[in-house]
């Protein structure tokens, strides 16, 4: 973030000269219509952060919208035609083009919407303040509010205005309260306390929203570095008990550590079955799919059976092991094994070498008396650590 002779401070980023940004904005540029990014975008470039996804705002309506990019032949798709958004294809990227807007009426799910308004207006209808800064093509940046900056530089998540009404908007701005402060917030200062009043007084409503929208934002706050401070005040305001009702907070400190310790990037899934939560619940209330609700499953499973990583890694795969040998080590306030990667990346890579086919070639009958028989002799494999070999066991 930088300023330039009173002009306020300026993004530098590359996607600023993508080919998508670029295209998009001398569309609606040459209609006469104003091109500007805002969200994420810009909050994240100002704070050098990542940037996954490309925003605009335009005081175009949304059929002028579409016609200026079918003018410049980008290919566009109406994704929320109704509250103002056009998509734009361009070089292999979407960029979601939202006409500028004021809510007309909203029920807290969703909201009728007027078009026309002016980029203060629009910016009023945001969640929160440091989602409300504009960025020109030239990188220029807007605080329509003139708070976002400030807040922005603090990392401090504010709901602008009055927090019970952006809440009344749009339930799911409780669960964004939270999320934001566990990605973007300041740790030591703790959340805003208004807004922290306001997602407590309204707690019941998370229980109307999607449960994938809840999912969603969920996935999100638990894969952030340290989830822990954020869904400690989620608890205190009565939201995760709507969210997750059998999750407990206790062992998410130690984990956060022995990742740290590990060099683990954060996981949600790791996490989730850190907080106690049951697979099958997991997957119902958050509406997971089943190959996550199998990686769950699969985390718990290697845990419970408590075997050196490598050879969880061979029953369970690589990443189930690595999860639960960090959640076992910070059980015991141990740091997780030094050699840890390279131990489940060998253990996964191992084959049992005894098939059914070995044991009826020497006798043995279909049935369960072979299952039982093969799973004894990988249970004996497993314990030696992979040593024994094929003919030591069929010969044993």
């Amino acid at each position: 973030m930088t300023a330039e002779g009173g002009r306020g401070p300026r993004v530098e980023a590359t996607w600023l000269a993508s080919a998508s940004a670029r295209h998009a904005v001398a569309a609606l540029e040459a209609g006469g219509a104003q091109a500007l990014f805002v969200g994420g975008c810009v909050r994240n470039a100002l704070m050098g952060a990542p940037v996954a996804d490309l925003d605009m705002a335009t005081d175009a309506p949304p059929q002028t919208v579409q016609a200026l990019l079918e003018a410049a032949g980008i290919r566009h798709v109406p994704t929320g035609i109704e509250h103002g958004t056009v998509t734009a294809l361009v070089d292999g990227r979407g960029v979601e083009i939202t006409t500028f807007r004021k809510d007309v009426e909203t029920d807290g799910r969703r909201a009728v919407v007027a078009f026309g308004g002016t980029l203060e207006e629009d910016a009023a209808r945001r969640d929160f303040t440091l989602n409300a800064l504009y960025a020109r093509p030239d990188g220029t940046v807007l605080d329509p509010l003139g708070e976002g900056l400030a807040d922005l530089e603090a990392r401090r998540i504010r709901f602008i205005g009055d927090p019970a009404a952006r809440i009344e908007e749009d339930r799911l701005r409780i669960l964004r309260f939270y999320r934001f402060h566990a990605l973007y917030g300041d740790a030591f200062r703790g959340l805003d306390a208004s807004g922290q009043a306001a997602c407590a007084t309204a707690a019941d409503g998370v229980e109307d929203l999607a449960r994938e929208r809840i999912g969603a934002e969920m996935r999100k706050l638990l894969a952030a570095p340290d989830p822990g401070p954020a869904l400690a005040a989620m608890a205190e305001a009565g939201v995760l008990a709507r969210a997750l009702p059998s999750a407990t907070l206790d062992a998410l400190g130690a984990l956060a550590a022995a990742e740290a310790l590990a060099g683990s990037a954060p996981d949600w899934k790791r996490r989730l079955v850190a907080m106690g939560v049951d697979p099958d619940d997991a997957t119902e209330r958050l509406r997971l799919s089943r190959a996550d609700q199998r990686a769950l499953k699969a985390i718990l499973t290697a845990r419970e059976e408590g075997r050196p990583p490598g050879q969880s890694a061979n029953r369970q795969g690589a990443e189930a092991a690595r999860d639960a040998a960090l959640q076992t080590a910070a059980a015991a306030g141990a740091a997780p094994p030094q050699a840890l990667q390279r131990e489940v990346s060998k253990g996964a890579t191992q084959e049992f070498p005894v098939g059914a086919e070995d044991l009826i070639a020497r006798g043995m009958k279909p049935g369960k008396a072979l299952g039982a028989r093969l799973s004894k002799l990988e249970d004996a494999w497993l314990d030696s650590n992979f040593r024994l070999t094929r003919g030591e066991m069929l010969d044993g």
